[in-house]
């Protein structure tokens, strides 16, 4: 009798194992599904917001660049000066920028007796003799974002949304600082202001300066 139990158990051993094959196959089918990579993009965008570049400048700018920019800013005069004798510590010393290169951005700040105004910028006679000019109608690039050495390249995902930063400080500017900047400037007046430039370490041009103006008054 205990062989033909024995017997009988092991005829059905193999649709034990066959069975137990199909429960794990459903399972597994039911607990891994594909999806098209598009869709899953697409789902984590939905999950996590888009990229505000405009509401991201408006914070840094109140929270960060202002309340900074005076304290952080280097006298330009003074910059103008180290420049012509000892180029490398300006650099070394004062100067920002998010990637490698030439291409470098200072924070400074001054004040000058206007001396001009035209539909594109207002020239200043600073007190060390030197002339600059304060933009006021071309206002592009990364001087303003990167000057300040407050904005890091590892807090975005992507360099689509660190440009559209660029232009979302750049906006703030042109709506918010130059306005009353060309309602003031008046040959004779005297302006304070802070700003951002950019300069080219390789090739070094003193002789025309252009402050992009983070404020003026």
């Amino acid at each position: 009798m205990n062989a033909t139990i024995a017997r009988r158990k092991t005829r059905n051993r193999p649709w034990t194992y066959v069975v137990a094959i199909i429960l794990f196959l459903f399972l597994a089918y039911n607990s891994v599904y594909i999806k098209k990579l598009d869709e899953v993009k697409a789902a984590g965008s939905a999950g996590t917001g888009k990229f505000d570049a405009a509401t991201y400048a408006k914070t840094f700018w109140n929270t960060k660049l202002i309340p900074s920019a005076a304290g952080g800013a280097v006298d330009l005069s003074t910059l103008l000066s180290l420049l012509k004798t000892d180029k490398d510590k300006a650099f070394t010393t004062y100067s920002q920028a998010l990637g490698i290169g030439n291409i470098r951005y200072f924070l400074v700040k001054g004040e000058g007796t206007v001396t001009a105004v035209s539909d594109n910028d207002v020239t200043l006679s600073l007190p060390s003799g030197e002339t600059i000019r304060l933009a006021t109608e071309y206002i592009f690039g990364n001087a303003a974002r990167d000057a300040s050495g407050l904005i890091k390249i590892t807090e975005f995902d992507n360099t689509t949304d660190l440009n559209n930063v660029s232009a979302a400080i750049n906006d703030i500017i042109r709506k918010d600082v130059i306005p009353p900047l060309k309602a003031a400037a008046k040959p004779g007046k005297k302006i304070a202001f802070v700003g951002a430039i950019e300069l080219n370490r390789a090739h070094l041009h003193l002789d025309d300066i252009e402050v992009i103006p983070i404020s003026a008054r």
